[in-house]
């Protein structure tokens, strides 16, 4: 009512709507302000008084469409739940609400309903939200941090001193990009893999050109070693997985050459094949590495390898 109200609602007129005292229409409109909602007091002629709203549209400078965006994108934030972001978009949808009616919220869920956002794979946050937030507030002061970290190679964890630059989320898993003190360089953490988090009150010597995107500008996901030189990576697929390879994105580098016979010649510039080497593994005998020769050669003991693991396994 006080959004929709253009002149302003009397509070003896909000009182005698909601069946509650003058006492107790304040005491709401303290809570909506509380809560971020600018309401405003008018005083008008003879000194009357009148309560309004600022629209919300003109408080955010959000029109409805980009609302009902804001609103369906929280299916996409569902593996991050538990997490600082996960909550924070929760805040919002919280005002969204407020501010669209409980009519558009039902039209909302029932639009939701034709959108869904697969999990599979996905991490789960739930139980690690304060060491996400104390990751953040390192990230945000620059401070020297403990972490309690097991790799996958380790059998047992270790406490690490870390100095956190920020985190990226790829493929359903969120990772900590920090300084290494124990290695001097810049490495990634799996966040599913850290056990404590303990942020100290001791400026970090955080390196003053480090830029998260550019530092993983030539990799193929969120790792790369300290090799700095590129690499080409030249892969053929076969007809049957060129189209399903030219429909998307891989890297900022990639060159695609369709070829005669329907294949194609996808061209990697990167520091690390790591990642990509799992990526061309996925297509099976659609995929072939064109070079460099080590990087087939690896494959080729990988898969030599696995026929080993399967000729041993009882049928």
């Amino acid at each position: 009512m006080l959004a929709e109200s253009r002149a302003g609602i009397a509070l003896a007129e909000l009182a005698m709507v909601f069946e509650v005292s003058n006492r107790s229409i304040r005491r709401d409109l303290a809570v909506l302000q509380t809560a971020g909602f600018q309401i405003q007091e008018l005083v008008g002629h003879r000194g009357r008084k009148r309560w309004k709203m600022t629209p919300f549209s003109e408080q955010t400078g959000f029109t409805v469409t980009e609302l009902l965006s804001v609103y369906m994108a929280q299916r996409f934030l569902d593996p991050l739940a538990g997490t600082p972001f996960w909550a924070g978009m929760h805040r919002v949808l919280w005002k969204i609400r407020g501010a669209l009616g409980d009519q558009a919220i039902r039209y909302l869920h029932k639009l939701s309903g034709s959108l869904h956002a697969t999990s599979v794979g996905a991490s789960d946050y739930s139980k690690r939200g304060e060491l996400i937030d104390s990751l953040m507030l390192a990230i945000e002061d620059h401070l020297i941090t403990l972490i309690t970290y097991q790799s996958d190679q380790s059998t047992e964890p270790v406490e690490q001193e870390v100095y956190p630059q920020g985190f990226v989320f790829h493929r359903g898993s969120l990772y900590l990009i920090a300084w290494s003190s124990r290695r001097a360089e810049i490495r990634t953490f799996k966040m599913d893999r850290i056990d404590d988090v303990h942020v100290t009150k001791i400026p970090a010597a955080v390196p003053q050109d480090f830029d998260l995107e550019n530092w993983l500008e030539h990799s193929f996901g969120v790792f790369r070693s300290g090799n700095m030189s590129l690499q080409t990576i030249r892969v053929r697929f076969s007809r049957e997985s060129a189209r399903y390879v030219r429909e998307s994105n891989w890297h900022k580098s990639q060159t695609l050459s369709p070829q005669n016979d329907g294949s194609l010649i996808a061209e990697f510039q990167l520091t690390d094949t790591q990642e990509i080497k799992r990526w061309i593994m996925s297509f099976g005998p659609s995929a072939t590495v064109l070079e460099p020769p080590e990087l087939a050669e690896e494959i080729c003991c990988d898969l030599t390898r696995m026929l080993a693991a399967y000729a041993d396994s009882p049928a």
